[in-house]
C-alpha cells in the first residue's frame, strides 16, 4: 500500500498546529476575583509576582525585603521561616499570599523527618500506579505539614539516555508508562480538591524533551523534530494535563536551537492552545539568565526577560534580575504591559484555586511526618521496586546457608541507597549531615532476618563505587572464604549523578568489577545487588553471577526489600522501566527504537540490551497463551497462569507494531499493562480494551492520526520477542 492511499484513509485522532484548539475552562467567580485583584496591583508589583526568590541562596534580610515587594513565590523555605515570609507578605497593600515551592522529588526527602520514597525510576519498577499515587499523597500530606504548597514533580521526562544524570529522576524510557505512573502521582500530589488541607500542587517538568539532550549533555540542544517531540514526548505531558496538573516547568535546553524557555511554539501554541493547559508555567532554575550566560540568545538580562515573558513563561525561578528588567521593558515600551498582565492571571488563578487568600498555610496532619502509616507506604513501593533479572537456583537462599557475606560498597551506604534529592544533596550539598533513622540498609535487612534464621552474617565493603585508599579486597575476600553465600552489593553513588553530573563511561567504577572477579575465584554463589541511580553497565559481572538483583535507589526501606527477596519473604515482581546497555558504546538501547540499521548489529558488542525493557521475574512461574482480539470493540486478551507453586504477581504487557506507515514506526510500543496476583495454578483472562490512539502515528505536519494497514499486537512478560505471544490483523479506517 503506497503512503498516499494510507494517508487518504487515515482518521485524524489528534490534531495539531492550527488544526485543533482545545478550550480551557474557567471558574467564573475565580476569574472575576483575579480580574479584580489584577485591576488593583501596579507595575511593580505585577512584576513581584512574576519572580520567585530561592531562600537559602539569598541574605535573609534580602529575601523578607522580597516578601514585602510581593514576590509570588519563596523556593525551599521551611517552618517559621516559611511563616516569617508569608506574615510579610500579608501584611503588603494587596497581601496576596506568597506560594511556597519545594523540590520534594520521592517523598519531602530535603526535611530530615519525612517519609524518603524510592526514587521515580526505582517506583516505576513496580509498575503499580496505585502505590505510585499513594507515594504523591503521603508526600502531599508531609508537605503541607510543613505549610508548603508545591512540589516540582513529577518528571515526565524520558530516560532513553542512561549517560544524562538525572535519569534516576524519571520514570523510565517509555512515553506510555511515564504517562500512566506521572499522572497517578499527580492524582496523590493534588487530591480531590487544590484547596484541601493535604493538597498540594503538582508540577511537569521538564517541558518538554529535557532528558532527549545530545550525547545525555544535561541542558544541551536536543535531537528532534516538532514531529518527533509530538510522538514520543508529548503525550507524557497531554495526560498529565487532561489529570489537571496545576503547574508545568520549561527545560533547560533547547529544540532546534530555540531556547524551550523562549519557545513560544511549545509554551503558547501546543500547551496552551492545542491542549488547554490553564494552570502556571515557571521557568527552571536561573533559566531567563542561561539565555544570556549559557545559551548565548540574549545580550543581556532585559533582552533575556522579554523572550521569557512573550514566550509564555508566568513564573520566574531564581532570576531575581527579572523584576527590574520587566519594569523597565514595559516602562520603556519594548514590552506591553499586558504580557505581565496575562502571566500574574495564571500566577493568581492558582492561588485563588488553592484558596491561599482564605488559608495561606498549608494545615496537613500535625505529626504526620515519618509516622507508621506513611513509613509502611514507603515499605510497599520499596517491596514492588525490586527486580529480579537473573536466577540459577541461589534465591531464595536455603536455610542450609548458615553463613553469609555481605560485601561491596553500597551494602551499608544509605546516602547511595536513597540518590538525589534528599537531605544529603539539597538545597545544598551536606554529605556529612548524619543520617536520620528510620531506615534499612541492606547489611541491616540481611542481618536482621539471617538472626531469624539462625545464620552468620560477616561484612566487608570491600571497596568504594569511587577507588580510595582503604578498599581494601583481600579483606573482603577473607571474609567471605568459607561462607555459603555473597550477597555483593554494587552501583554508583550520588556523586555519579544528578544536575552537572553527566557519565561518559556507564561501566562499575573503582574496583568493583575486580572486587567481583576476586570474590568470583571461591567459588562461591554470589547475588549481585545493584543499587544505583540508573542502569549500569555490568555484563561480566552479570554473566558470572548466580542471581542478579536491581533495586536503584529504594529509599528507607529499599535494603529491607532486598534482604526480603533474597531470604523469599518477598517474591519480587518488578519490571526494568528502562533497557540495561552492555557496554556505553551501545547507547541507546531503548525498546522502542526505530527499524532501518543496516546489518543489525555491532561488529563488537551485540545488537540487544543486556536486560530489557519490562524484562524482571520471581519465585512464581508465569505462562501466556490464547492471545485473541476482537477487531470491532478493539478488546485484546489473553490467558495468564501461574504455572509454579508460590503465589506471584505479574505484570502482563501489551505492545504493538504498525508494519507499514507512512512514517518510520518503533519496532513496537508499550500502549497497555496489568498487574496481576496469581495463586499456585490459578488461571485468569486479562482483557485490555485498546483506544483508537493506541494505533496512530504522527505525520510530518504534526497531525497525529490512525491509518489504515496491517498491525502486529504482541502480549507478554516483557519486550523481548521470545517473551511475547502475537497475532497480526489488518485495521480498516473510514473518514
Amino acid at each position: 500500500m503506497s503512503n498516499k492511499s494510507r494517508i487518504k484513509n487515515g482518521a485524524v485522532v489528534c490534531a495539531g498546529g492550527d488544526y485543533m484548539k482545545q478550550q480551557a475552562t474557567f471558574d467564573p467567580v475565580i476569574e472575576a476575583r483575579v480580574e479584580e485583584l489584577l485591576s488593583r496591583m501596579t507595575l511593580e508589583e505585577k512584576a513581584a509576582q512574576m519572580v520567585q526568590i530561592p531562600y537559602r541562596m539569598v541574605p535573609r534580610e534580602e529575601a523578607l525585603d522580597w516578601a514585602r515587594k510581593g514576590a509570588g513565590s519563596f523556593l525551599h523555605v521551611l517552618g517559621d521561616d516559611a511563616r516569617e515570609v508569608q506574615s510579610i507578605a500579608l501584611s503588603t497593600r494587596l497581601g496576596i499570599p506568597v506560594l511556597f515551592g519545594i523540590d520534594a522529588i520521592h517523598g519531602h526527602g530535603l526535611n530530615e523527618q519525612a517519609t524518603i520514597f524510592p526514587s521515580q525510576l526505582a517506583a516505576a519498577c513496580s509498575w503499580n500506579p496505585a502505590l505510585v499515587e499513594e507515594m504523591g499523597r503521603v508526600t502531599a500530606r508531609e508537605v503541607a505539614t510543613d505549610g508548603l504548597h508545591w512540589t516540582f514533580s513529577p518528571v515526565l521526562c524520558l530516560g532513553r539516555d542512561p549517560r544524562w544524570g538525572r535519569v534516576d529522576e524519571t520514570f523510565g524510557e517509555d512515553p506510555y508508562l511515564t504517562a500512566v505512573l506521572g499522572t497517578a502521582i499527580i492524582r496523590g500530589y493534588q487530591g480531590k480538591r487544590l484547596d484541601g488541607n493535604e493538597s498540594i500542587l503538582a508540577c511537569a517538568k521538564h517541558y518538554i524533551g529535557y532528558g532527549e539532550a545530545v550525547g545525555g549533555r544535561d541542558a544541551c540542544d536536543t535531537e528532534m523534530t516538532y514531529r518527533k517531540l509530538r510522538d514520543v514526548f508529548l503525550p507524557p505531558f497531554e495526560q498529565a494535563i487532561e489529570a489537571g496538573c496545576a503547574t508545568v516547568m520549561t527545560a533547560y535546553g533547547s529544540i532546534d536551537g530555540t531556547p524551550f524557555t523562549a519557545s513560544e511554539k511549545t509554551l503558547k501554541t501546543i500547551l496552551r492552545d492545542e491542549l488547554g493547559f490553564d494552570g502556571l508555567v515557571v521557568t527552571d532554575w536561573d533559566n531567563v539568565n542561561s539565555l544570556v550566560e549559557r545559551q548565548h540568545v540574549a545580550e543581556n538580562l532585559d533582552e533575556a526577560s522579554l523572550l521569557a515573558a512573550e514566550a509564555g513563561n508566568d513564573m520566574i525561578m531564581t532570576t531575581t534580575a527579572f523584576y527590574d528588567s520587566a519594569i523597565r521593558l514595559v516602562r520603556t515600551g519594548k514590552m506591553p504591559e499586558s504580557v505581565l498582565d496575562g502571566a500574574v492571571k495564571n500566577i493568581l488563578r492558582v492561588k485563588f484555586r488553592m484558596g491561599l487568600f482564605e488559608q495561606p498555610e498549608k494545615r496537613g496532619v500535625p505529626g504526620c511526618l515519618g509516622c507508621a502509616e506513611h513509613l509502611e507506604a514507603s515499605r510497599a513501593l520499596a517491596r514492588e521496586s525490586i527486580v529480579l533479572l537473573k536466577n540459577n537456583g541461589v534465591l531464595p537462599l536455603a536455610p542450609t546457608v548458615k553463613k553469609i557475606a555481605v560485601v561491596g560498597p553500597n551494602a551499608d551506604d544509605i546516602r547511595a541507597q536513597y540518590g538525589d534529592w534528599t537531605y544529603f544533596t539539597h538545597p545544598m550539598p551536606n554529605p556529612e549531615h548524619p543520617p536520620v533513622r528510620p531506615y534499612v540498609t541492606v547489611l541491616e535487612g540481611v542481618r536482621t532476618l539471617a538472626e531469624a534464621s539462625g545464620a552468620e552474617v560477616v561484612y566487608a565493603r570491600g571497596c568504594g563505587v569511587i577507588e580510595t585508599p582503604e578498599d581494601d579486597l583481600d579483606a573482603a575476600v577473607e571474609a567471605a572464604r568459607d561462607c555459603g553465600a555473597i550477597l555483593l552489593v554494587l552501583g554508583d553513588c550520588v556523586e555519579q549523578a544528578g544536575e552537572f553530573r553527566d557519565r561518559a563511561d556507564l561501566s562499575l567504577s573503582g574496583r568493583q568489577e575486580e572486587l567481583f572477579l576476586r570474590l568470583k575465584t571461591l567459588n562461591i554463589p554470589i547475588i549481585t545487588v545493584l543499587v544505583a541511580t540508573k542502569p549500569l553497565c555490568f555484563p561480566r559481572v552479570a554473566e558470572g553471577s548466580d542471581a542478579v538483583l536491581v533495586a536503584f535507589n529504594g529509599g528507607m526501606f529499599g535494603g529491607l526489600a532486598v534482604a526480603e527477596a533474597v531470604f523469599g519473604k518477598l517474591n519480587p515482581s518488578g519490571k526494568l522501566p528502562v533497557s540495561v546497555p552492555h557496554h556505553t558504546g551501545q547507547i541507546p538501547v531503548y525498546y522502542n527504537s526505530l527499524p532501518g540499521w543496516h546489518g543489525g548489529t555491532y561488529v563488537d558488542q551485540p545488537a540487544e540490551s543486556l536486560f530489557a525493557f519490562g524484562e524482571g521475574f520471581g519465585y512464581a512461574r508465569f505462562a501466556y497463551d490464547n492471545l485473541r482480539f476482537d477487531e470491532k470493540t478493539l478488546t485484546l486478551s489473553v490467558t495468564l497462569t501461574n504455572a509454579g507453586t508460590v503465589r506471584g504477581a505479574e505484570t502482563a504487557q501489551v505492545y504493538i507494531r504498525d508494519l507499514v506507515s507512512s512514517v518510520i514506526t518503533p519496532i513496537k510500543r508499550l500502549i497497555a499493562f496489568e498487574k496481576a496476583t496469581l495463586e499456585p495454578g490459578e488461571t485468569r483472562e486479562l482483557r485490555f480494551q485498546l483506544k483508537p490512539e493506541d494505533f496512530s502515528l504522527v505525520l510530518p505536519n504534526e497531525r497525529r492520526v490512525v491509518e489504515s494497514g496491517d498491525f502486529q499486537l504482541m502480549a507478554g512478560t516483557s519486550s523481548k520477542d521470545a517473551d511475547l505471544l502475537s497475532l497480526t490483523f489488518r485495521l480498516t479506517v473510514t473518514n
